[in-house]
């Protein structure tokens, strides 16, 4: 035998001991990398390990009682997200589309708006060349059910709603409705199909100079809208706007930036964003806006939030028009959205906007959750809605304007012409009715009964100029309220019937034209409102 084939023979004792003492090195590695212990079977090792998944496997493997992954894990999102500042959150997959569609200015549905009256879901309106216009549903008609299943009577809310209704362009629903003076059900299939939302509630010319628009939101479609109103009212003999962003809670930042861009000059700032890893953004106006030189008044409350304020501030730092209103929101931070593969998404803060005169409007949430959310409430009660005088900033948050008018920063944005909430008219009896939403539920109820007689004022302008809650229908309205536990009160009668008839007529007009006929009307009674007029009509 080959002496040579003899020698690896000779070092096997080494390579066994050499193997055994590495196996036992790595043995223990191992161990302390996926957390065992000799003591109790579950160790956590803070160095080598993720610690949140591991806590919630833990929980999953050894809690008393039977626990669900998936909630306990979106429940640690939602906790992590709150700990950082009120505004990062988390969308869960199933809410995804309720909280993203009012923003992307559309969704899939059958286009109708509807309310649920005395367990029943009732509709108010179909969307103009909508899916539900095109098949021959009406206003006022009871949808009873949807694919042979009762929706009514079952005390279905407005979200069972909505899910039943909505779904993907090109399928199809079928529904059962009831209709006044018909026999029977009326059956209907309904393809469903995109539909438009609208951020613009309205555009009209007030005078013969001045126009009006309100804007709701800051949606994807909202510059469009806006641009689109703006040249509408500009054939009409617009020279001067009121711009309303009255509980405008934001949205897109874009959207603001470039309606912005339509008042301002070239190259002059409209906001700047800047965070902890995301570098100093500025934006700018950019080219020839479509209402440069016109006199502008911005309406703003105290649930005007974000991208309104965005707006506002830059109309306010440039002295291109007028504040008028109150203190908004104060919400100066900026949320990214990150879509995660299971449908969900998280919105998290990355940036603070701030003002062109360098001013961050957000107010503070140091003190935690439950207080920054009861802020507007410590306004109410510190008196602010009534008078401005309780409204104190530190000269550190002090900054002036091009033209030397002195702006603060550190909490919302505060109005040039100041108009407190108005009480004039207010008494028990009304604040009674509003509670209990008496007058717009009589109102939908008396558009429902007298629909045929209503429908022949084909336009807002002749209902509005022939139509009046007379005395018969203010009694009728009484009873109504009596039936409903609130009793007359003359006195009460006397101080807000002015206020009652008003929100009557214009809660009739929105059941027949929307908002179009909703907001001439309740304008009348508007305070904000009539102080933008009177300064534009100086």
């Amino acid at each position: 035998m080959d002496i040579n084939n003899k020698r690896p023979y000779i070092y096997f004792p080494i390579w066994f001991a050499l193997i055994l003492v590495a196996g036992i090195y790595l043995g223990t590695k191992l161990v302390n990398k996926i957390g065992i212990s000799s003591e109790n079977g579950f160790s956590l090792n803070l160095n080598n390990y993720d610690k949140v998944n591991d806590i919630i496997n833990y929980i999953e493997e050894s809690y008393v009682d039977t626990v669900n992954k998936k909630n306990l894990t979106e429940e640690a999102i939602v906790g992590m997200l709150q700990s950082l500042d009120p505004h990062s959150y988390y969308i869960p997959a199933e809410d995804f589309h309720q909280v993203n569609d009012p923003l992307m200015g559309n969704f899939e549905g059958i286009g109708i708006q509807f309310r649920i009256q005395k367990d029943t879901v009732v509709v108010i309106n179909t969307i103009a060349k909508g899916p539900s216009e095109k098949v021959g549903l009406r206003a006022g008609d009871r949808i009873v059910k949807v694919e042979g299943k009762s929706i009514a009577g079952i005390k279905i809310s407005n979200d069972d709603v909505i899910k039943k209704l909505k779904g993907k362009r090109g399928t199809k629903v079928n529904i059962s409705v009831f209709r006044r003076k018909n026999s029977g059900l009326i059956e209907f299939t309904i393809t469903r199909d995109v539909i438009p939302t609208y951020s613009v509630d309205i555009a009209y010319m007030v005078k013969s100079t001045i126009g009006y628009i309100k804007v709701s939101t800051f949606s994807a479609t909202t510059y469009d809208e806006f641009t689109t109103a703006l040249s509408k009212l500009k054939k009409q003999g617009l020279k001067k706007l009121i711009l309303d962003l009255r509980s405008n809670g934001g949205g897109y930042m874009n959207a603001a930036t470039k309606m912005a861009d339509e008042f301002l000059e070239n190259k002059k700032m409209i906001v700047y964003t800047e965070g902890r890893v995301r570098p100093r953004q500025n934006v700018y106006a950019t080219k020839t806006g479509e209402f440069e030189n016109g006199e502008l008044v911005v309406l703003l409350d105290d649930w005007s939030a974000s991208a309104s304020e965005i707006l506002a501030g830059a109309i306010q730092d440039n002295d291109r028009g007028m504040i008028i209103g109150r203190r908004s929101f104060g919400k100066g931070l900026v949320q990214e959205q990150i879509n995660l593969t299971d449908g969900s998404a998280i919105r998290l803060t990355v940036a603070r906007y701030h003002t062109p005169t360098g001013r961050c409007i957000q107010k503070s949430y140091e003190k935690g959750i439950e207080q920054y959310d009861n802020e507007l409430y410590q306004r109410f009660i510190n008196g602010e809605f009534e008078h401005p005088d309780s409204i104190h900033f530190p000269d550190s948050l002090k900054y002036k304007t091009p033209k030397g008018k002195i702006v603060y920063g550190g909490g919302g944005i505060m109005p040039d012409i100041y108009v407190s909430v108005d009480t004039a008219e207010n008494s028990a009896y009304y604040t009674k009715l509003f509670n209990k939403g008496l007058i717009y539920q009589f109102s939908f109820d008396y558009v429902d009964k007298n629909r045929d007689k209503l429908n022949r004022y084909k336009t807002f302008k002749s209902f509005n100029k022939n139509f009046a809650i007379n005395d018969a229908i203010l009694n009728e309205f009484i009873a109504y309220a009596k039936k409903a536990g609130v009793n007359e009160d003359e006195k009460g009668l006397l101080i807000s019937g002015n206020l009652i008839k008003v929100q009557l007529k214009a809660y009739i007009a929105r059941n027949i034209f929307d908002d179009a006929g909703f907001y001439p009307i309740i304008h009348e009674i508007d305070n904000t409102f009539e102080k933008a007029v009177e300064v534009l009509s100086e």
